[in-house]
């Protein structure tokens, strides 16, 4: 029996492979879907094929593209579910095609660009030489660590901020059910980026005040955020480094920043957090947590993720609870929302004088 003779069925496809031949070539192709998506959402193909559908020709003049490699792409589309046709020449989106639409209610568009990104990419390509010498591949594929070489390449900044916009859009309200607030304390979003969830946490409690400490260029993303969200009046934007200085606030919330970071950069974060707490405060810490070792589910992928772009990882709870001790933290509450993520309240282990 050849290669080709065993039951292959193309990642991304709905159908499962029957035997570990045909499991291992699906899992060898998983990033064909990838670019394929990748292109998808930069073409802005959701969008073309919606709602009437279009032909090749439709679009190849539209986007400026050579005809017969668009239908040799829809083609691909259509064999993993996203697009259909009828007559094997006009296309139509699904509705898996259509969460890459850039007027879709959560669009998954940002994020899919992000996937397939240069910066994203090339590291995962190096994920071996990670696992060799334990150190992140970022500066041997793009010549910088990942925070210095986005700073660098603009158009690259933009799809990452735009990426981490739109996972914590998705996130916001699900968070926002499980934190608990009196509803008028000063809420500080630490490396907040645009500030939706800080911002969605102000809709919902009309006297809570908030503000976002992130690098100055995404200021005027969560300022313009702010506005569209009617909370400009209550909101402010701190540009600045949380390694040097946090913002003062009853409440810090900390939403996927400590798995960017080793366990020394995270200390110093969370110290800044606790230092500039006011009396009474609390640190919100959102993350992943690594479950026991066999159990199926993202976080375990995530952390080769953090593994070949950055000096971070997943951890679980143990080892969170390691970096508290040392920041002079204490857990007082862990409570998971309608996502994988999970909310850990912590508190001051020996208050300041007057907490």
């Amino acid at each position: 029996m050849t290669l080709f003779e065993h039951d292959f069925v193309a990642a991304g496809s709905a159908e499962p492979p029957r035997d570990d031949t045909g499991r291992m070539l699906q899992m060898m192709t998983g990033y064909w879907v990838t670019q394929v998506v990748r292109s998808a959402a930069e073409l802005r193909i959701a969008d073309h094929l919606h709602p009437g559908g279009a032909t090749a020709a439709d679009i190849a003049a539209a986007e400026s593209l050579d005809t017969d490699s668009v239908f040799r792409f829809l083609r691909a589309c259509a064999s993993l579910g996203l697009a259909t046709s009828t007559d094997g020449e006009r296309f139509v989106s699904t509705s898996l095609l259509d969460t890459l639409r850039t007027d879709a209610p959560e669009s998954l568009r940002d994020l899919a660009l992000w996937g397939g990104a240069e910066s994203h990419w090339l590291p995962w390509g190096r994920l071996s030489g990670a696992i060799r010498s334990g150190t992140t591949q970022t500066k041997a594929a793009l010549g910088a660590s990942f925070f210095d070489w986005l700073a660098t390449v603009p158009t690259e900044a933009e799809v990452f901020t735009n990426a981490m916009t739109a996972m914590t859009r998705g996130l916001a309200h699900q968070l926002a059910d499980v934190i608990r607030l009196k509803g008028t304390e000063v809420v500080v979003d630490v490396g907040g980026a645009g500030g939706n969830l800080v911002q969605t946490l102000m809709q919902r409690h009309p006297g809570l005040t908030g503000a976002v400490l992130d690098l100055p260029h995404v200021g005027a993303e969560a300022d313009a955020s702010a506005s569209s969200l009617g909370v400009t009046d209550r909101f402010t934007f701190v540009g600045g480094d949380f390694f040097e200085k946090v913002p003062s606030g009853d409440v810090h919330l900390l939403k996927f920043v400590l798995h960017d970071w080793d366990d020394d950069a995270c200390v110093r974060i969370l110290r800044n957090c606790r230092e500039s707490l006011e009396p009474g405060g609390r640190v919100l810490v959102m993350e992943l947590l690594v479950d026991e070792v066999g159990t199926p589910g993202l976080q375990p992928l995530m952390d080769l993720n953090m593994m070949a772009l950055s000096t971070g990882r997943e951890r679980s709870l143990r080892e969170f609870g390691n970096l508290f001790e040392r920041a002079g933290l204490t857990l007082t509450r862990t409570t998971s929302s309608a996502s994988l993520v999970s909310v850990l309240e912590l508190a001051p282990s020996d208050p300041r004088p007057g907490q």
